[in-house]
């Protein structure tokens, strides 16, 4: 019998045991992938009221709003959940970098062999 997760259409996010669904982050024009995340129920909620997103930073042990040091926000304009309900895709307007390193994307190395190379 299928998950009612799967069927019904209300959000039910699954969250793992340390409580954090997995957030992925495309700009919502060019459709590039921007980062991964997490968010806990907070977060999500957060996320939804300001329309900006927030995630659970685990290395921080705290809510995190994307930009809030640097002025580099996400400004949601599409939230997807997956079938099962257990990671988020937030499609986003990038307020900048999204990166803190300054890069556009998180993803800004393409893998070749055991060596890592800059995306032109």
């Amino acid at each position: 019998m299928a998950d009612p997760r799967e069927t019904t259409l209300l959000l039910d996010p699954r969250y793992d045991a340390a409580g954090l669904v997995t957030a992925v982050v495309s700009d919502a024009g060019s459709g590039a992938v921007l980062m991964v995340a997490h968010m806990n129920a907070d977060a999500l909620a957060a996320t939804q009221a300001s329309g900006e997103a927030t995630f659970w930073s685990r290395s921080r042990g705290r809510l995190w709003k994307k930009g809030e040091t640097s002025g580099n926000v996400l400004r949601v304009r599409e939230m997807r959940i997956d079938c099962d309900q257990d990671a988020v895709w937030l499609l986003c307007d990038p307020a900048g970098p999204a990166c803190h390193t300054g890069a556009a994307s998180c993803f800004y190395r393409v893998v070749e062999g055991d060596r890592l190379v800059p995306v032109a």
